[in-house]
């Protein structure tokens, strides 16, 4: 393949999906409208979490993937860097989800590299909304995907966080929000727990906590698996970028939280 030539009314600029338009390469062939039905069952992920702290925002999710109801994986990731400075999340059909996000990091690294700057966070939520926008038709088709976005503010030094509906529109959250099957009882134990101006550990240990009671509640949550040593994957953005919670840390906290729940004569 050559090197493409524009003129200067055809250049896309920093817009890389509209670059493999002009260039006529498919992105996300599921995004295209389609008359046939969708498949009964699929690969759908479920809950994600985000909530503000001091220094920045910090992400989580669950690990399990269902098919039906069936288990269709047990380790699947659902948090991603977008960039340095900002994550994603995703819930909803699997196959799209990851897709998108593929999508959404290279148009990100594209910008910069045509504009020589990084996009603004408002900026790059924007460009996941009309990511999500574009997908519609197949979200009417029961392969909705609703990510979930979070990054630290290098102008406002603070951390940010967007939720999404399905049909692109996106709305900011003051401190806290998850999404996913799991996602109402999830947002009910942060919001218990959630303090203004929390410490980075205060935050993934409530985090933690989240996911913990979304999966005893919600069957397609999926919980720490001891046996397999599989945990959910957890994030933080802060003023120093993006930076993975150490799965020792996170298997530590629900290691932790379970012998709380047995000190408490609960069940873990």
């Amino acid at each position: 393949m050559t090197l493409p030539i524009f003129t200067t009314t055809e250049d896309p600029g920093p817009d890389f999906a509209g670059l493999m338009r002009r260039l006529k390469v498919p992105t996300l062939p599921l995004m295209a409208a389609s008359t046939a039905a969708a498949p009964t069952e699929f690969r759908h992920g479920t809950t994600v979490v985000a909530l503000r702290y001091a220094d920045g925002v910090v992400m989580a999710g669950d690990r399990r993937a269902t098919e039906g109801h069936s288990i269709a994986h047990r380790s699947m990731e659902k948090v991603f860097p977008a960039d340095r400075y900002s994550a994603v999340a995703i819930a909803g059909a699997a196959g799209p989800a990851i897709e998108m996000v593929r999508l959404f990091q290279t148009q990100l690294e594209h910008y910069e590299k045509v504009e020589g700057a990084v996009l603004s966070l408002v900026g790059k939520a924007n460009q996941l909304g009309q990511m999500v926008r574009e997908h519609l038709p197949m979200a009417m088709q029961g392969l909705a995907v609703v990510p979930l976005f979070a990054g630290y503010d290098l102008a406002r030094q603070t951390g940010r966080i967007f939720t999404y509906d399905v049909t692109g529109g996106h709305y900011e959250e003051s401190e806290y929000n998850a999404t996913g099957s799991g996602g109402r009882d999830a947002r009910t134990t942060i919001k218990l727990g959630y303090r203004d101006g929390m410490a980075r550990d205060a935050a993934v240990e409530l985090a933690v906590q989240a996911l913990y009671e979304a999966a005893d509640e919600d069957s397609a949550t999926g919980g720490p698996d001891l046996i397999r040593g599989i945990y959910p994957l957890v994030a933080t953005v802060s003023a120093e970028g993006f930076a993975a919670v150490p799965d020792d840390e996170v298997s530590d906290r629900f290691a932790a939280l379970i012998e709380r729940r047995r000190m408490e004569g609960r069940q873990p």
